[in-house]
């Protein structure tokens, strides 16, 4: 296997190889951003789970059951999201790998570049796919009220999109 050892060729893998990271940097912030929503619906289903465990024999709870299994089905869809973020990274990474290899060497791994790229960008759309879906539900289901007026008791309304403080989805 050769390896070239000119500057101008090594300089030019550098550069091709770049590019993909701002792909990846794209990918680590959406991660962020979806990780903070699943501790935001852990967070949530703890709370529904703590009065359920505190609540009388007599009362049923089906709302907070009933939140309880969206929220479920929520966190089932963030952690999708997350796999997929985590694969799409992997293979933007293979790429740039692929990349840098296939202008340094004498290999010729362009279409395999190719196909990770590709791969990693498909990934990424299913993510954004997934968030949008999960996003989508929420504010289907979201109730604004006018300033100055009383929320009547979450449960009771079974607005399953509100976490304690914030108008907003898990």
């Amino acid at each position: 296997m050769f390896f070239a050892t000119d500057l101008d060729t090594v300089t030019h893998g550098i550069q091709l190889a770049v590019a993909p990271v701002f792909l990846l940097t794209a990918v680590a912030g959406m991660i962020g951003s979806v990780a903070g929503r699943l501790a935001r619906i852990i967070d949530r289903a703890r709370v529904l789970e703590d009065r359920i465990d505190k609540a009388s024999a007599q009362d049923p709870m089906a709302a907070a059951y009933a939140e309880l299994k969206q929220l479920r089905q929520r966190g089932a869809l963030v952690n999708t999201c997350i796999a997929l973020l985590t694969f799409c990274a992997i293979m933007i990474g293979l790429t740039i790998m692929a990349l840098f290899l296939g202008e340094t060497t004498e290999m010729q791994i362009f279409r395999i570049a190719t196909i990770l790229f590709l791969t990693g960008v498909t990934c990424f759309l299913l993510a954004l796919l997934c968030f949008f879906d999960r996003n989508s539900d929420c504010h289907a289901h979201a109730q604004i009220w006018p300033p100055g007026t009383r929320r009547p008791n979450r449960l009771k309304a079974h607005a399953p999109c509100r976490t304690k403080a914030k108008k907003t989805c898990p």
